[in-house]
């Protein structure tokens, strides 16, 4: 099948006059009507009007594209025409539509006529083409033109196609494409394609290569392998729907509307190789319209995961080596050089302390970052560093000596605020440099973003940070005072809420918080007790279930039975995910079990003193571990009982 069998000379008209964009509308449903395209025309009309209320299908350069998949439909066609005097049609670019395809689509039908239509949007983005059309003078010379463009085309991509697969077989440098694309669109007929065909033709013109898979109406086209993507530098998407990128994770990811890839592909083309995308991480992150309608809670999550999950490794390695330092240093226990007497402790207790200072600039850095992409990361990372600090005006006032005694730190509360003022504030500066001049676009996130939201996030952390300071400061008194009942309730908190959802939001707040007390933890006091009586709480499911699989066959089928073995090993490493497979099997009887037992765990393990200096490590960090013998009781007290109670609360099972 070729373009020009979707288009009849009946349904061409050139060099027509329209008053408006509506008469435009009437008379190319009226030559869909003499092709014999459509059953109903009022009908068709309606669903050319529901398209254009959801944006207009005017794609710049005086081209408009209406389109409907509607049953009036009988079977699937083009008009054409060309209004030299050109009409509004709310273009991206302000031109008048003056070249005009009209395509019928009949709902439920596929395949062939829509990679036919999918070819015309593609050709439509080439100015060449669209001027040839424009001075057509009649019905068979318009139609010449198309046949010609189709033919020259189907050539180049065959030409395309063998010169990829010779440098592939040949491992050349343009084996690959250095930049992916996916596009779609609510419909799936036009604008997928033209965003394909802009961001590929611009990428051409760049001197690089992008490939674009298509998601429309007739399916997934051109799909990215995994290879591809393993060797691209980025992938843009440019969607009005639902994306799935879970399967690029490790890569630059840009969202962006289908619009966009239409109207602007070098600067998303410039995005991903400016590396000014933000890296996928495993969680799902819708595309396009879908992402504004993510709830305001979900946003939040999302940002703080990304802080939290890049700051994990500097808490943990940061936390383990200084905890080395414990343990090469005991003879010096109880002085006030423990932990530093030693050249070997003093070794590991440096590396350490940097590493774990640097906790709350990335955890505001990477927030800020989740928030506005790669030009929030260097104004959070200040935030956090000067929430750290507790830098104020009231230091300033010092000068010229500086008494840094007016600073008291804001700790992770005061990390988490400058993460969000800093991603926020660097949005705002974003869109207010949207109208400056597009020569000034390649200093935007090179010059303007850092300079000015460094300088605005300073600013405001320069009047929060007392604020903060004063939050920090009550909170470490509070949980200095506590004591016998009241530091035994938080212990069976955070550790009860380790065994909620095994690696969830109850979880991650758990071990957050916990983790944040050590920020300012004195050794062996509350914030290291927390800690401790956290990672019990953490400890206790996979033992949990390891131990009923063990002792209690009956309940457990063999599968159960074998897979809880590992889970010994994964509960004394603070694997609390070692439960997931049996949660989800059966959640009614495994998630209160577990949470009975490391509530159980967190609270003796707190009652009896138990402090960790060390954030993660379970049983291979018990050399650290203050009250070592009781805190192991305290384990194993909460997984007996947790195991106890789920293997007389299960009914056996029938193999």
């Amino acid at each position: 099948m070729k373009i020009t069998d979707l288009l009849k000379p009946e349904g061409i008209k050139v060099g027509a006059t329209a008053a408006n964009q509506m008469d435009a509308i009437d008379q190319l449903v009226a030559l869909q009507d003499a092709s014999g395209n459509i059953s109903d025309k009022a009908g068709y009309k309606e669903g050319i009007l529901a398209r254009e209320a959801e944006f207009s299908t005017a794609v710049g350069d005086g081209i408009a594209i209406p389109h409907a998949k509607v049953a009036a439909v009988k079977q699937p066609g083009l008009a054409a025409m060309t209004v030299p005097g050109g009409v509004d049609w709310n273009s991206p670019d302000g031109k008048p539509a003056d070249l005009m395809f009209m395509i019928a689509a009949p709902e439920g039908e596929a395949n062939t006529h829509l990679e036919m239509l999918a070819k015309l949007s593609a050709l439509l983005m080439h100015a060449d083409f669209a001027n040839a059309l424009r001075r057509a003078h009649n019905a068979a010379e318009f139609l010449q033109i198309i046949d010609e463009a189709e033919a020259h085309r189907d050539l180049e991509q065959a030409q395309k196609n063998a010169a990829q697969v010779a440098a592939r077989a040949n491992a050349t440098d343009d084996a690959w494409p250095k930049i992916l694309a996916i596009t779609a669109c609510p419909t799936g007929i036009a604008h997928t394609y033209m965003a394909a065909e802009n961001l590929e033709k611009k990428a051409t013109e760049m001197g690089i290569q992008l490939k674009a898979e298509t998601q429309g109406s007739a399916g997934a086209k051109n799909i990215l392998t995994a290879e591809e993507i393993a060797h691209c530098e980025g992938i843009i998407i440019a969607a009005d729907k639902n994306v799935d990128r879970a399967r690029f994770a490790g890569k630059q990811v840009y969202s962006t509307n289908v619009s966009a890839g239409i109207n602007d592909p070098e600067r998303l083309i410039n995005i991903i190789l400016n590396h000014e995308a933000p890296v996928q991480e495993g969680t799902v992150v819708e595309a396009g319209a879908a992402a504004e309608t993510e709830s305001l809670g979900s946003q939040i999550y999302k940002h703080l995961m990304n802080g939290v999950s890049h700051m994990l490794p500097f808490v943990i390695g940061g936390g383990i080596l200084t905890a080395l330092a414990f343990l090469f240093d005991m003879g010096a226990a109880g002085t006030g050089a423990y932990g530093s007497s030693t050249f070997i402790a003093a070794f590991f207790k440096k590396i350490g302390e940097e590493a774990f200072g640097m906790m709350l600039p990335i955890l505001a850095g990477y927030i800020a970052m989740s928030i506005a992409d790669r030009p929030g990361l260097a104004p959070g990372v200040v935030g956090g560093l000067m929430a750290k600090s507790g830098i104020n005006l009231a230091f300033l006032q010092t000068a010229p000596d500086f008494d840094s005694s007016v600073c008291v730190s804001g700790g992770f509360i005061a990390a988490l605020a400058a993460g969000f003022l800093a991603g926020y504030i660097t949005n705002f500066i974003k869109k207010a440099c949207d109208n400056l001049p597009e020569s000034l676009e390649g200093i935007k996130p090179i010059l303007l973003y850092p300079v000015l939201g460094i300088l605005a996030t300073g600013a405001v952390m320069y009047v929060l940070n007392p604020i903060f300071g004063a939050l920090n400061t009550a909170m470490n008194n509070f949980l200095g005072g506590m004591q016998g009942a009241n530091i035994v309730l938080l212990g069976a908190i955070v550790g009860g809420m380790m065994s909620i959802d095994f690696g969830g939001p109850f979880n991650k707040a758990s071990y957050v918080f916990s983790t944040g007390l050590l920020a300012d933890a004195a050794l062996g006091g509350p914030g290291q007790v927390v800690m401790a009586a956290c990672m019990a709480g953490g400890m206790v499911p996979p033992i949990v279930v390891a131990l009923s699989t063990t002792f209690f066959k009956n309940k457990w089928s063999k599968a159960d039975r074998d897979a809880g073995l590992v889970n010994y090993i994964m509960g004394l490493s603070f694997i609390s995910e070692g439960a997931i497979p049996f949660a989800a099997a059966d959640p009614g009887h495994i998630i209160p079990t577990c949470v009975i037992g490391s509530a159980i765990a967190g609270a003796m393990s707190a009652a009896f003193g138990c402090y960790s200096p060390a954030p993660h490590g379970g049983a291979w960090v018990l050399p650290v571990i203050g009250n070592p013998v009781m805190w192991l009781v305290a384990i194993i007290a909460g997984s007996v009982v947790g195991a106890l109670i789920l293997s007389f609360w299960k009914k056996p099972v029938e193999e």
